[in-house]
């Protein structure tokens, strides 16, 4: 049974169904807290932005798989093995996966929460469908929005509506931009890229209070005015129902590398679940954390573990590349280029010449060079510059920006681990457009950053595959 039909809820029963076709080794029960069918939220942000609508990110559903939509669980009694909902059902059960997922923060801020805690009038999160919907419904051109975080949601939340003719104003009481991923010389580069936008970025300024009559006050003692606030402030993992029951909770849901909780018959996954080795928001580790216990409780692989993931983060605001992997530490060798006027923006950390962190903005090619790196461990070349500037050699182009120089092992989709050998099988066996590409693949079916590289293999299959004719 799976307690939780978002995104990494509905990949974990894709993932058993692929394992187990015919349900003859798991059956499924899924609760769903909501009434849409199961999406993909990481690209929320692509819907706020107009890029995509509402039906377009939707996931597809695994046959032969039992959902009751817009059920949320509300107890869990481990001794019974019975999960209750709030239709007043029992799901008995002899394994539990919990994928509940986070729930987004309202910092308390005078008049941003009514008296039930429920989000004020004018004040919307930015955090599902319903969120997306409701900032839509005052998103109109000339609108003036002020959005409070300046995270990753927050600044794509403040990208998507500018382009949508909004005046926003985005506020971040840290001293710069996405703290969590970017030193301080990236962070400024992306303020600057914003404002380039029409976004106005003020950092080192927090929310002090909310009034729909006279807008936005800050601690610094000035007032946005502002039509409606949307509140990206983070979140923090829904702990509640293995709280309730029992188990051991931090900030999320203890598991080990089995995913179980202290209970071996419930397990975690995804923004709920709290590994030693997994970076906690990453659609890429919930994927792969739905994957190793589809292998495990369907018995396809008894050995299978999970041993944490690589991170990496890819902004999605048009007109703005950003990617930021790894950790860099006091000690690593260090590489920086910072070109602020045309948005751009490098850092480059290496350890025993391998890359164990970086900050590419504005260098698409370098960022595809160096991301490979990180995947797979390879020692990096002696020319650094010539990485940073995305060439693997000086004077020639960059693999990543050639896919016929790409190596086959190479990791295009990293939400999906789908390779460019993966992409050109597909290919052979008859997917020649994108979009069967990726249902054969899922390749660009995560956060969508690898699209353009997606497209780019595909056309040059298009042109160069010698094997063309006969898979046709």
């Amino acid at each position: 049974m799976v307690v939780g039909h978002g995104m990494v809820g509905a990949r974990f029963a894709e993932e058993v169904r692929r394992r187990d076709p015919d349900g003859e080794r798991v059956s499924l029960t899924v609760l769903g807290a909501e009434a849409h069918p199961a999406y993909n939220r990481v690209l929320l942000s692509t819907v706020l932005a107009g890029g995509l609508t509402a039906p377009m990110v939707a996931l597809p559903a695994a046959e032969g798989v039992t959902v009751h939509p817009g059920v949320a669980a509300t107890a869990l009694d481990r001794s019974a093995r019975v999960v209750h909902d709030t239709a007043g059902a029992e799901h008995p059960y002899d394994e539990l996966v919990l994928a509940t997922g986070c729930r987004a923060w309202l910092p308390p801020v005078d008049g941003l929460a009514g008296a039930d805690g429920a989000p004020a009038p004018g004040v919307s999160l930015f955090r599902d469908l319903d969120d997306c919907a409701r900032i839509l419904d005052v998103a109109e051109p000339g609108a003036r929005i002020a959005v409070v975080g300046g995270g990753l949601l927050g600044v794509e939340a403040a990208r998507g509506l500018a382009g949508r003719g909004v005046a926003v104003t985005l506020v971040h009481p840290r001293t710069h931009l996405m703290e969590r991923q970017l030193d301080a010389g990236a962070g400024e580069v992306l303020a600057g890229a914003l404002r380039g936008l029409g976004v106005d970025v003020r950092c080192g300024v927090g929310a002090k209070a909310w009034a729909p009559e006279t807008g936005l006050d800050c601690d610094d003692g000035t007032r946005i005015a502002a039509d409606a606030v949307v509140v990206a402030a983070g979140v923090r993992a829904e702990t509640g129902l293995a709280a309730g029951a029992g188990l051991a909770v931090d900030r999320g849901i203890l598991v080990n590398d089995r995913l179980a909780t202290d209970d071996g018959r419930v397990h975690a996954i995804g923004d709920c679940a709290q590994h030693p080795a997994a970076a906690a928001g990453l659609v890429q580790s919930g994927w792969e954390q739905a994957a190793v216990l589809a292998d495990l409780l369907t018995g396809a692989d008894p050995a299978a573990r999970y041993r944490g993931t690589r991170p990496v983060t890819r902004l999605k605001a048009a007109g703005i590349d950003l990617a930021a992997l790894g950790d860099v530490a006091d000690g690593d060798e260090q590489l920086h280029v910072s070109d602020p006027r045309r948005g751009r923006y490098g850092l480059l950390a290496l350890r025993d010449d391998r890359v164990v962190g970086a900050i590419m903005m504005g260098l698409p090619d370098a960022a595809a060079a160096v991301i490979g790196l990180f995947d797979s461990g390879a020692p990096a070349p002696s020319d650094r510059l010539a990485l940073l500037l995305g060439r693997a050699l000086p004077g020639e182009p960059a693999a990543a920006g050639d896919p016929g120089r790409l190596p086959g092992t190479a990791v295009v989709c990293r939400c999906n681990t789908v390779t460019k050998n993966a992409l050109v099988a597909a290919w052979r066996e008859g997917a020649r457009e994108l979009d069967a590409l990726s249902r054969r693949t899922r390749a660009a079916t995560g956060c969508g950053s690898c699209r353009d590289a997606v497209c780019g293999i595909r056309d040059w299959l298009e042109h160069a595959d010698p094997s063309r004719e006969s898979a046709a």
